[in-house]
């Protein structure tokens, strides 16, 4: 006979309703129907998404919610029928690790009396003295300091906060020890530290755990058998190598797939079941299978109407499903859902070597062309294509435009000459550059010319006297003229102004 038996248990919580008088309106199906066997000295894992009933049947094992229907045997005796003293009694025999440390432990007593507690209300020890001497060896074996019996809670770390639930639970030498998430709260080296302490004291205490997560790699890194939570229910159990390593029941599968894997090229190659529609209410479950509603392989005619039993197909593997065999035989194919590669997404492994540059998106930004104050003659060059537009603008509209340049620095570009412009409004329309890099083609088709005319002086003065005609030449010697005489009527203008036009005969 095994050390602890579930057989059908059942809580449902009554969902309420009235001003007056409270009248029930339904239930809440938290735990519905579940039978399993805990041998001595082993760990049971029960694992499960979020709101399945975990906690819920663990609680009932203790008889901390009351148990709707159902039997809970502890090494012979109905935890479910004992009245409320012989149940206190018996608790003794049977105690729990809580998911939150600091919420479990009481904020204003010392650890010695929140230990210290359970031994007197249970009769263990003589005098406070040996009680006071237990506690000393329990807190070493959990590895905290003999000192920390006159400290509070909240000087300690979680991790340690949770050493002290585990010390609370040994000093009644318990036969089974509920372990609610042990290590969800805290950091990953700390998580290692706890899980090592639970292996060591099992092997030396020879206790038994019933350890509720959600971690599927610690529930198999401690676990002897595994059983798997769906709404209530239990969904499939097997021992911890067998269920890793071939899960028979869809929803395991699909929790299963979604365990991700260290080796990268393991990781590249393996097969993601997705699920389709949303976890229904536990208050309204379906009926027939649980999990009809979101299998991949639901059969309507079957799966609806009938609720399958847990059932063993072999080597202590159970499952609760109507076509475990079919499904891995592969007779069964999908109906809903979908089977993906868990490859990593946005990562290219093999990319390709021919890709065009101008694909990528280096090629795409905008170029941006910085100032180049250190060469003055380049800035002035490119004035030369230009020259016979400004011979033609009067002096007055050159000076009603100066001052609208540091305004609207987007008519400065209309204007390919550089060199007759202020310092000031060449930094303005740089950033005017880098949004519209099309206009930016024009001067520096100028500058490319210029370049070429260092090079070679004499092919850019033929090519000059070429491009320049006649009539541009004459029309630029009155704009020479009256530039003067608007440098003769204003002497006093501000030097920022005066600075480009010191030399207009190179300008021109």
């Amino acid at each position: 006979m095994s050390l602890l038996e579930l057989d059908g248990v059942k809580v449902h919580f009554p969902i309420k309703k009235g001003l007056l008088f409270d009248r029930t309106v339904g239930h809440v199906y938290a735990v519905d129907g579940v039978s399993l066997k805990v041998e001595a000295g082993e760990t049971y894992g029960l694992v499960g998404e979020s709101g399945c009933g975990k906690t819920t049947l663990g609680r009932s094992v203790l008889r901390l919610v009351d148990i709707t229907d159902g039997s809970v045997v502890l090494d012979g005796t109905d935890l479910a029928k004992l009245p409320g003293e012989e149940m206190r009694r018996f608790r003794r025999r049977l105690q729990m690790v809580f998911q939150d440390p600091l919420g479990s432990l009481n904020p204003r007593q010392n650890i010695e009396s929140i230990l210290s507690e359970g031994m007197i209300a249970h009769g263990i020890g003589k005098d406070q003295e040996e009680r006071r001497e237990k506690i000393k060896a329990i807190l070493d074996k959990v590895g905290l300091p003999s000192n920390a019996l006159a400290r509070y809670p909240h000087e300690f770390s979680g991790g340690q906060r949770q050493r002290i639930g585990i010390a609370r639970a040994l000093v009644l030498e318990p036969d089974v020890i509920i372990c609610d998430e042990p290590v969800s709260a805290l950091d990953v080296s700390v998580q290692a530290q706890v899980i090592n302490l639970l292996e060591e004291l099992q092997e030396e205490l020879g206790l038994t755990y019933v350890v509720i997560a959600h971690d599927l790699a610690v529930v198999r890194h401690i676990s002897d058998t595994i059983g798997v939570m769906y709404l209530g229910a239990l969904v499939e159990e097997a021992p911890s190598d067998a269920l890793y390593a071939e899960p028979k029941h869809p929803y395991t599968k699909a929790l299963m797939s979604a365990v991700p894997v260290p080796d990268p090229e393991v990781e590249d190659k393996r097969e993601r079941i997705l699920l389709t529609g949303d976890l229904p209410s536990p208050a309204n479950p379906p009926t027939g299978c649980r999990f009809h509603t979101r299998c991949p392989w639901a059969q309507a005619e079957r799966c609806s109407t009938e609720r399958p039993q847990l059932r063993d197909v072999g080597g202590g593997h159970r499952v609760a499903c109507h076509y475990a065999e079919d499904i891995a035989s592969g007779k069964l194919q999908l109906t809903k859902g979908e089977v993906v590669s868990a490859t990593r997404e946005g990562v290219d492994d093999n990319p390709t070597e021919d890709t065009p540059e101008a694909e990528t998106p280096a090629a795409e930004a905008p170029v941006k062309i910085p100032a180049q104050k250190e060469k003055p003659a380049e800035a002035e060059k490119p004035a030369e294509a230009g020259g016979a537009a400004e011979a033609e603008k009067p002096a007055e509209a050159e000076k009603a435009a100066e001052p609208a340049e540091a305004e609207k620095p987007a008519e400065v570009e209309d204007e390919p000459a550089k060199a007759g412009k202020p310092a000031e409004a060449e930094k303005a329309a740089e950033p005017v550059k880098a949004e519209k890099p099309a206009e930016v083609e024009k001067p520096a088709k100028a500058e490319d010319k210029a370049a070429k005319a260092e090079d070679e002086p004499a092919k850019a003065e033929k090519a000059a006297e070429a491009e320049k005609p006649a009539e541009a030449e004459k029309a630029a010697e009155p704009a020479k003229a009256e530039d003067k005489a608007a440098k003769a009527e204003e002497p006093e203008t501000a030097s920022d102004e005066a600075a480009p036009s010191e030399e207009p005969e190179k300008a021109v």
